[in-house]
């Protein structure tokens, strides 16, 4: 858990956080303790408007917010390559952000057609769904690869807190980074969220021509079944979750050929889909 960080009131907060005055109790003392300064993580509302036409409005940290809709439009199927956007505004209000996104005009006619209207909360990725054929859309199947090494993985594994200044700040946020086949993290995004960390590291990875084959994501959550459909979307082989899979993550795995590892902790990690064989 994260501690107080104690700082001037005027020092600038960190994009994506911001200061408040605590008072901490602790057992035994009996008494309120002195007051802190603590960082405390940012939610706003943002919504992601395409063609002019607003189409979902997500809890998410203001940060890295191109990165979030590019990494959610190719995530969600909107759009099959970067190159169908156009352009992205992002434009601030009172109540939250609005991105704005000029896409192809196929690909918002394809989105007019199976367009929902929902409100996501903070890990939940499901609201405003209509029908139980809408709830599992059908997953995409990935070029399998080989796992990565135990190596890298515990590798990656040892480096991600170091990239995560927002959670260690406090102790809020999500991270998912890329790490390269040899275990070395090239990329990290953070947000309140666990889904929209990983869709802001798709938009990173996508916006910087990373070829997601040349490595693996690594998650600070758990591997829900919509973590593994994303990472299939956008052609992500390997997803590593630092807490455990659901079975249905663990199913939409086996039927994308996703290599899936969960309970990814230091010294040790559990493989529960293997695609390939392993790089070790």
């Amino acid at each position: 858990m994260a501690q107080p960080s104690v700082r001037p009131l005027a020092a600038p907060d960190p994009e994506g956080c911001r200061s408040v005055e605590v008072r901490s109790w602790q057992r035994g003392e009996g008494t309120l303790s002195e007051r802190y300064v603590d960082q405390v993580a940012e939610e706003y509302p943002v919504a992601l408007v395409y063609n002019g036409i607003s189409h979902v409005v997500m809890m998410a940290s203001p940060c890295n917010l191109e990165d979030f809709a590019l990494g959610f439009s190719l995530s969600e199927g909107i759009l099959a390559s970067p190159a169908e956007l156009y352009s992205v505004e992002l434009e601030p209000h009172d109540e939250g952000y609005e991105v704005q996104l000029t896409i192809a005009a196929g690909r918002m006619a394809a989105l007019k057609e199976r367009r929902r209207n929902l409100a996501g909360r903070t890990g939940c990725g499901l609201c405003g769904t209509e029908s139980l054929q809408q709830a599992i859309r059908p997953i995409s199947p990935v070029s399998a690869q080989p796992l990565p090494s135990d190596q890298a993985v515990q590798r990656a594994l040892a480096q991600l807190a170091d990239w995560q200044p927002l959670q260690a700040l406090t102790g809020a946020c999500h991270g998912a980074a890329w790490c390269d086949l040899a275990g070395e993290i090239r990329l990290v995004r953070e947000d309140v969220g666990r889904h929209n960390a990983l869709d802001k590291l798709v938009g990173a990875l996508y916006g910087q021509g990373i070829d997601p084959l040349q490595g693996f994501a690594l998650v600070s959550s758990r591997a829900s079944y919509e973590m593994v459909q994303k990472s299939a979307a956008v052609g992500i082989a390997t997803l590593v979750a630092v807490s455990a899979p659901t079975a249905l993550a663990i199913r939409q795995a086996e039927q994308a050929g996703v290599n899936l590892i969960g309970f990814a902790r230091q010294g040790r990690h559990m493989i529960y889909n293997q695609a390939l064989g392993s790089n070790a």
